[in-house]
This record gives C-alpha cells, sequence and structure tokens, in this order.
C-alpha cells in the first residue's frame, strides 16, 4: 500500500484562535482549501456530481467510510498563535491519493485566503503554507516555488510470526484520544482483547481498500489476545467540543487518553501495533484521533 506521512509548515499572517486540540479544526481548513482548488461544479452536491469517482476532495472527503488521510495536529496546546508563529502538522496518505500531493499542496498554498479558528476583535486567523517536508527532506517550500516529489513509499505487513523475539511486556500509550465502540457502545477501557481487535478493523479496512487485503489469521490472533493480562493502567476519557459545517451544530467528541500496561507471550502481536502506530486506531481518526505508540518494557 502507497503510504506517505508528510509535514506541512505554515507561517501566522494574522493573528489565530485555535482550540487547544486542532485536528477538527485543521481537518476544516485541508477540506475547505482542497475544495475551492479541484470543485468544478461548485453548486453541486458531490453524490449527485458525475466526477466524484475521480474527484481528490469528494475521495478524500465524501467516503461512506473512514478517509484514505490523517491528519496529526501539533499536540501543544496553545491557542493564540500570533503573526510570524509558526503551526504544522502531519498529512498521513493512504493509496492512490498520495499520486496527488502536488494538488493537495497547491490547494493548501492557496488556503492562505481561507479564514481558520475564531473570530479576535472580529477578524478571522490567516496562515500560509512555508515548506512541505517528508522524512525531513524538502518537497515544497514557497521561496522555491516548486515541488520536488520523492519516490512514493509503500507500507507493507511485517512478517507475523513473531518466531524472532521474545517480549513479554509493553505499554501502550495512548497519545491522542482513543474513540472506540465495542459491543455497540462507546468503550472507556482498553483489555488487550479489545486493543487488538480494534488494531485489526483499522488494519483490515485501510490495507483492503487503498491496498490489498491482508492476510491475517483474525480468529486465532483474536483468541490469543485473551491470554494477555493488563498489568496496570492511567486511562481517562476527555471531551473535545467541535462545531460541524455540515450539520450548523456544536458536537462533542470523545475518547481515552493515557498508557495501558500488558503482560504475555506478545511477540506475534508487535508488528500488528507497529503498522497502528502508523495508521491511527478507532474513530475519527481523520481528526487525528487514535495516535498510539508502543513501548517495549522486556
Amino acid at each position: 500500500m502507497l503510504f506517505g506521512d508528510y509535514q506541512f509548515i505554515f507561517h501566522v499572517k494574522q493573528d489565530a484562535l485555535l482550540p487547544p486540540y486542532k485536528g477538527s479544526t485543521l481537518r476544516g481548513f485541508f477540506g475547505a482549501s482542497l475544495k475551492k482548488l479541484v470543485c468544478v461544479l461548485r453548486r453541486s452536491e458531490c453524490k449527485e456530481c458525475l466526477l466524484k469517482d475521480k474527484c481528490l476532495f469528494a475521495i478524500s472527503f465524501e467516503t461512506n467510510e473512514m478517509p484514505p488521510f490523517v491528519i496529526e495536529p501539533p499536540l501543544e496546546e496553545k491557542t493564540l498563535y500570533k503573526e510570524g508563529d509558526t503551526i504544522d502538522f502531519h498529512l498521513l496518505l493512504f493509496g492512490e491519493i498520495n499520486k496527488g500531493l502536488p494538488y493537495i499542496i497547491y490547494a493548501l498554498r492557496k488556503g492562505e485566503n481561507i479564514p481558520i479558528g475564531k473570530s479576535i476583535n472580529g477578524k478571522k486567523g490567516f496562515i500560509k503554507l512555508k515548506e512541505v517536508r517528508k522524512e525531513n527532506q524538502l518537497i515544497y517550500s514557497e521561496d522555491l516555488k516548486k515541488i520536488d516529489m520523492k519516490d512514493l513509499s509503500e507500507l507493507k505487513l511485517p512478517d507475523l510470526s513473531g518466531k524472532e523475539q521474545k517480549i513479554s511486556k509493553i505499554r501502550i500509550h495512548l497519545i491522542t484520544p482513543l474513540r472506540m465502540k465495542f459491543q455497540n457502545r462507546l468503550y472507556d477501557d482498553l483489555p488487550f482483547s479489545v486493543l487488538i481487535r480494534a488494531i485489526l478493523r483499522r488494519i483490515t479496512y485501510v490495507f483492503s481498500n487503498y491496498g490489498e487485503k491482508p492476510e491475517i489469521s483474525y480468529e486465532e490472533l483474536l483468541k490469543k489476545s485473551e491470554t494477555i493480562k493488563q498489568l496496570e493502567k492511567d486511562i481517562r476519557w476527555i471531551d473535545l467540543k467541535r462545531y460541524s459545517f455540515r450539520q450548523k451544530s456544536k458536537m462533542l467528541l470523545g475518547g481515552i487518553i493515557g498508557n495501558v500496561t500488558y503482560e504475555g507471550d506478545l511477540a506475534e502481536f508487535i508488528p500488528l501495533i507497529m503498522v497502528a502506530e502508523k495508521l491511527h486506531i478507532g474513530k475519527q481518526t481523520s481528526f487525528g484521533f487514535g495516535k498510539i505508540k508502543m513501548e517495549i518494557l522486556q
């Protein structure tokens, strides 16, 4: 599966007031910028448009399932960005949409005329794209005024046998809110079996839709996951507010953050967790939710 992790770096043109968690705001800015550039039938709904199957905006934002991207916002809780400040985010792209990166860069460069955040004394904020990097290599800069596309990267599922390593204890850090449903309800605990179920669901969906369907022994892995013990946890539920322009209303999005420690025969699960670190897991991943980080303890 084609996979790209791109860092977009902006300078603030006019003071901007952003929320502490910026994933929803940056996703909205990305969507507005992309639609303004690529939409040719501006008065039509995407579902009625003859171009929807090829349109970069429709492919990214009008899918009924999980979109082919994740925005990783800056984790700082700073809200007031003054003129001249820098703000950046990572954009993760899955599959063929990586080939549309030049259009995405151009759209976000033109996004300097799209307001962002709440008003300050009646004025909205504006940001301007300065650089785009991939693995710290420069792809675009405002000074060069050209896009230097690097070779597209592949993300593959590694060997799942776990025969070459012995790992018996790990800690999973929930960096951004993990929002997931289990047995048809939002879950606020994280037994290892629930974590693995969420990881398998995410990997299966992303690879099946944007790459090749993975060959994984789901039932066997789920059965083994139930043998892994949860030693300790330090997690809490948090609610974040966002405004939905589509529904014209404020919404609460909640999830769990913190960390959980597990013990058992974990070797076979490590490759899956490593892939999940790149993909995020759970719901609302396009806002940056579900970012996890594994720490191997022994």
